[in-house]
């Protein structure tokens, strides 16, 4: 039987839940989903809120409730490895995660209100202090170093930085974007199409006189067909496909 609970306002079904677990008492791993079910519905029935999202959050929850309290009255399943499945298992799993943060954040809180009771003094050091440096010995730093050695490390050096250099990529030059007025390439397939009425997609893009023309007559090509200015007929598998233009060319 439910014991009448009457209670706050909650920042989630979870919190909820877990209010309803330390009330009660029970163990958070074996919850007595029929008792827990009861008092939630009925916290649900006195919940008074406009913000649809606030109360769809609780009703899902509820959903689950119910689903988890009609799984428990079937046989249970059995996994791969042979146990048996309790179909509380996942709810438990959301509760412990939500119980850690929730804590979490009230020793975050906790420390905020601790660290606003800490007060701090300007440093303060007289003008001499703050200006020394430590004196550095250049004899001892530089030690038996000389002139010759700094020369052959530096020559190890490039010869390192040479050996990164890729043989191959080295040799090539630089890299220019080939650029492709889109407006005038589509005026001019419309132009051929117009003058040739039916003809060979090959035949059209053998015509171009780089890859980057390709593509762009390729994307053209589709977009007339998206318009339907033209028409794709292709009659068997492999033969040569042919564009026919429409009156609207």
């Amino acid at each position: 039987m439910a014991i009448p609970v009457k209670l706050e306002v909650f920042e989630g079904p979870l919190d909820l839940l877990l209010h309803l677990i330390d009330k009660n008492k029970v163990d958070i791993y074996d919850i007595p989903i029929v008792e827990i079910t009861a008092q939630y519905l009925e916290y649900i029935q006195q919940l008074e809120t406009d913000d649809m999202n606030v109360m769809s959050e609780f009703l899902v929850m509820a959903a689950t409730l119910l689903d988890i309290k009609c799984r428990m009255l079937l046989p249970k399943e059995v996994n791969e490895e042979g146990e048996e499945e309790d179909p509380r298992a996942e709810l438990v799993q959301k509760l412990l995660e939500y119980k850690m943060y929730k804590y979490m954040s009230f020793e975050l809180r906790d420390r905020q209100v601790d660290a606003s009771h800490n007060l701090y003094r300007e440093q303060r050091l007289p003008e001499e202090v703050a200006a020394y440096r430590q004196p550095v010995n250049y004899e001892e730093l530089i030690g038996d170093m000389t002139l010759i050695k700094l020369h052959e490390i530096f020559k190890s050096v490039v010869r390192k930085q040479a050996d990164k250099i890729d043989p191959i990529r080295s040799k090539y030059g630089n890299i220019e974007k080939e650029e492709i007025d889109m407006d005038a390439k589509m005026l001019y397939v419309e132009a051929y199409a117009r003058e040739h009425k039916s003809f060979s997609f090959r035949k059209l893009l053998e015509k171009q006189s780089s890859r980057m023309e390709l593509i762009v007559t390729f994307l053209i090509i589709l977009e007339l067909m998206k318009t339907g200015k033209i028409e794709i007929v292709q009659e068997n598998l492999f033969d040569d496909i042919m564009i026919m233009s429409k009156e609207a060319v």
